[in-house]
């Protein structure tokens, strides 16, 4: 399947403001609708269903249940991520379709193995300790469970750039949530609480489901070659931690703010830190269209540029492979810094509008204190997220788990000093990690430019590596032929 990029090119082809407007939405629908459609699908429950009437700790209580269900969800699902899309990029080159089911078998069951060994020990937890009722711990796990097969079957459709039919699945997924939360309310009287886990869970399922039905679809074949997925894992055990630890560093701050003074404990079980939790996701939205510009633009542009260096690779002079490669690190750095310059303009204007208007709404003051230093920390994240991708693009490994290594690292030991500092410095922790990521991944970009002839031309071997006893060492015996 092709890429947006095929798409947005044929939009933005006539350069008038209405492509450009058009192009804009397309490429959000396609990049960050699955996001918006679960909150506002969230919001339309609890407006409808009328969310505010139910009492403090019932409304805290399922908050931490859906915060809780999306923070580890993507934890879980994070170590599979990077090498099984890398396993499935290898297996579409070498067009052996056969093997991309083995894949998906073998990294659900792992994936599940492992969000159940965290999930299960944490809701028995939650019913005995906090006394939370089993219906309600139950649909919790289980929306839980369905969330992971959610983002875990979401990699085959990424890796595939369907994009579009993603989006759509949400959508179908949501609006049957949506339409069930109101029946199990008025028709079936059901509480209030319950009703909105419990079609929220269902809704996740039906999404899983749809996601799993096309990537069957597509792979029909199945080679039942498990060993060579697992071969992956070892051998690429660096993606295993890099793609970890980065979706770690996203939330390690606000796992240190959860355990300071401001923390607030639900039913003895889940713990949260209202306004720097608040501040997050707010931070998080502002910066967010950073997501839908690269990857538009890495799409419509930079890609066509590493293709051409390829080409010159496989069959053009050296003079062509040297101005190929200079064009394509042009156009690297021109991706960054337009990304860094659009993205600051859309920042601060969101941040000026936040302002004026989210006091109307209700956010406290503390939150807005701590919003501005986390939306700095944040746009500098995304701007080291486009770096990461384009480490990924020249086979950079050590780079992406030292870059990953770098943020999470020094984003918790930043939030623990932030901790003691006045709340405007709360976020300094993750400005911080952020930071100091995107300047590991800035020389190591550096370094890649310098060394990427040796990487290309240099890497391998003649002869085919294998295990056996060692040949002789002697290669042809020297015999002297008598003159006559």
């Amino acid at each position: 399947m092709a890429g947006i990029g095929v798409k947005l090119n044929k939009i933005y082809q006539k350069n008038t403001i209405a492509t450009s407007l058009a192009g804009f939405a397309y490429s959000t629908m396609s990049t960050v609708t699955p996001m918006l459609v679960v909150i506002l699908n969230v919001m339309l429950m609890e407006y409808f269903l009328d969310f505010k009437t139910l009492g403090l700790v019932e409304r805290e209580l399922f908050s931490c249940t859906v915060l809780y269900t999306f923070i580890f969800a993507l934890l879980t699902a994070s170590p599979f991520n990077s090498v099984l899309s890398k396993y499935m990029s290898d297996v579409i080159y070498e067009e052996r379709y056969e093997d991309i089911r083995p894949c998906y078998y073998l990294g659900l069951f792992m994936n599940v193995t492992l969000s159940s060994l965290v999930g299960i020990p944490f809701c028995l937890w939650e019913h005995f300790v906090g006394k939370v009722d089993v219906f309600y711990t139950f649909t919790g796990y289980c929306c839980y469970i369905a969330l992971v097969l959610v983002f875990y079957s979401m990699i085959y459709l990424s890796i595939s750039k369907d994009y579009q039919r993603l989006s759509l699945f949400f959508a179908i997924g949501m609006g049957w949530a949506f339409v069930f939360s109101l029946f199990l309310r008025f028709i079936v009287g059901w509480g209030i609480r319950e009703s909105m886990l419990f079609a929220l869970m269902t809704g996740f399922f039906l999404t899983a489901f749809l996601e799993m039905a096309v990537a069957k679809r597509y792979f029909t074949k199945n080679s039942n070659r498990y060993k060579s997925v697992l071969r992956y894992f070892a051998k690429y055990w660096q993606l295993v931690l890099a793609n970890f630890l980065y979706i770690l560093g996203l939330y390690v701050h606000n796992f240190v703010f959860w355990n300071t003074d401001m923390k607030l404990v639900v039913a003895r079980t889940f713990v949260c830190n209202q306004p720097y939790d608040m501040a997050t996701c707010l931070a998080m939205f502002t910066n967010i269209s950073a997501t839908v510009i690269f990857i538009t633009r890495v799409e419509m542009h930079f890609h066509e540029r590493y293709k051409a260096y390829s080409e010159a690779v496989i069959g053009g002079r050296g003079a062509d492979i040297d101005n190929a490669k200079k064009e394509m690190f042009r156009q690297l750095s021109a991706e960054l810094m337009n990304l860094a310059r659009i993205q600051f303009i859309i920042t601060v204007v969101v941040y000026l509008l936040a302002m004026v208007f989210l006091p109307m709404f209700g956010i406290s003051n503390l939150t807005m204190r701590i919003y501005p230093c986390l939306i700095v920390g944040y746009f500098i994240v995304f701007i080291m997220y486009a770096e990461i991708i384009f480490l990924y693009y020249f086979d950079d490994i050590w780079g992406v788990l030292a870059t990953s290594l770098t943020f999470c690292l020094l984003t918790f030991l930043g939030s623990v000093i932030a901790t003691h500092l006045p709340e405007l410095w709360y976020g300094s922790g993750l400005v911080l990690g952020a930071f100091a990521g995107w300047t590991a991944a800035y020389f190591r970009l550096r370094h890649i430019e310098r060394r990427l002839d040796a990487h290309v031309f240099c890497k391998g071997s003649l002869l085919k590596p294998g295990m056996g006893t060692m040949p002789p060492a002697k290669v042809y015996d020297r015999t002297e032929q008598p003159v006559d």
